[in-house]
């Protein structure tokens, strides 16, 4: 008789155990919807800058198949977010000698790109023209 009871009371214990699982797993799924950045139809927060520099390269490197190497600006726009990043387009040897490329890449106020375009191309190793 007492592994039945010991039996019910470990049902007991586990039922209440799921049962706080079950509400742990909700409320961190809602602190992701409120903290990780916007979903659409929602109100949450706007993303931070160093948000928005991730979700850009991230984004510009799955549309392109390119690696972006660095931010060389970035700002807020009306329209949202405008940045200029480096990317690595043919490896060469030596390094110095590799393709790069600059791309400008807009994004929404939520960190979502809109659009992006190749603005020049150039050597590693070489320096703008003066006055550029």
């Amino acid at each position: 008789m007492s592994n039945t009871n010991s039996t019910s009371d470990s049902q007991s214990s586990r039922k209440a155990q799921d049962s706080q699982h079950s509400d742990h797993s909700q409320n961190s799924d809602h602190t992701h919807e409120t903290q990780g950045g916007s979903r659409p139809g929602t109100n949450s927060r706007r993303p931070t800058p160093v948000e928005v520099l991730r979700q850009a390269r991230s984004q510009l490197a799955e549309l392109t198949g390119l690696a972006p190497e660095s931010v060389s600006s970035f700002e807020e726009t009306e329209e949202g977010w405008s940045l200029e990043v480096e990317v690595l387009e043919l490896a060469r040897v030596p390094d110095t000698m590799s393709l790069m490329a600059s791309y400008q890449v807009e994004l929404d106020p939520e960190g979502q790109l809109t659009g992006y375009r190749r603005v020049r191309r150039y050597e590693r190793g070489r320096a703008d023209a003066r006055g550029r």
